[in-house]
């Protein structure tokens, strides 16, 4: 019989915690994606030998509080303005490994100006883009990537291209511009998929790190709570649903 003390044994360990993860409790609803990418974050920063050196941009949203969370350096933004924030922090501390991390509807809506102009500008940052096609912190409302007919609390029977317009395929727009250098789609719903986006992640803030230009990382994400729905029909209905719309995969890669 194995004991106890033999499956602790450093040689028998497989996987531990992130040394940067705080031990705290954290806010996000039963099955948000937000912890996994947390979890992710705080690997690269930790392999990577970054620690002292990370600055994180957290504006408004789900993930406002994530100074609470990974051991590193941050700093608050006004909502949407988080790619403006960073491009300031790199530039006068550009020895420094500077990152956003924005929900869609942060990104996409309030801070469409400061995050296309940003990656126009090829400013020398990582963006972390969380896509659950909704607005999850302050009522499940219609954000710009809500999928055409998708039910929100703003648009109880679904959207309607006609009054909202299009989804916006804000990465695909990124993709576009001289200054990105790196625009991907991710998800973490399962171990391969968790392991693609942390590769993806790495060479993001590789990137950054060699002055390549803006590196923005798209995670497609659930939001249980917004949805209305338990964490295991969220991702049935992400891979069902969103997936298509929003395929994974390299959009950019320079």
């Amino acid at each position: 019989m194995i004991t106890a003390e033999e499956i602790i044994k450093p040689e028998n360990l497989v996987y531990t915690k992130p040394k940067l993860m705080n031990d705290t409790h954290m806010h996000y609803c039963p099955g948000c994606s937000h912890g996994v990418v947390h979890k992710l974050v705080a690997e690269v920063v930790e392999e990577m030998g970054m620690e002292e050196k990370t600055i994180g941009v957290s504006p408004v949203g789900c993930a406002v509080f994530a100074y609470n969370y990974i051991d590193i350096d941050w700093v608050e933004a006004a909502h949407g303005r988080a790619p403006a924030v960073a491009t300031a922090v790199k530039r006068l501390s550009p020895d420094k490994m500077v990152f956003t991390y924005q929900g869609d509807g942060d990104l996409a809506a309030i801070g469409t100006a400061e995050t296309i102009h940003a990656c126009n500008r090829g400013e020398n940052i990582v963006i972390i883009f969380i896509n659950n096609a909704i607005y999850g912190m302050t009522g499940g409302q219609m954000a710009p990537t809500t999928l055409e007919g998708m039910k929100t609390s703003t648009c109880p029977f679904g959207r309607d291209v006609k009054l909202n317009g299009y989804p916006l395929k804000i990465s695909n727009l990124i993709a576009q511009l001289d200054g990105a250098c790196y625009v991907t789609r991710q998800s973490v719903q399962t171990s391969p998929a968790i392991k693609k986006a942390k590769k993806a992640l790495r060479q993001a803030f590789e990137n950054s790190m060699a002055g390549k230009g803006t590196s923005l990382v798209e995670f497609v994400s659930t939001c249980s709570s917004g949805w209305k729905m338990t964490p295991v029909q969220s991702n049935k209905w992400m891979e069902e649903n969103m997936f298509p719309f929003y395929p994974l995969g390299d959009l950019k890669n320079e």
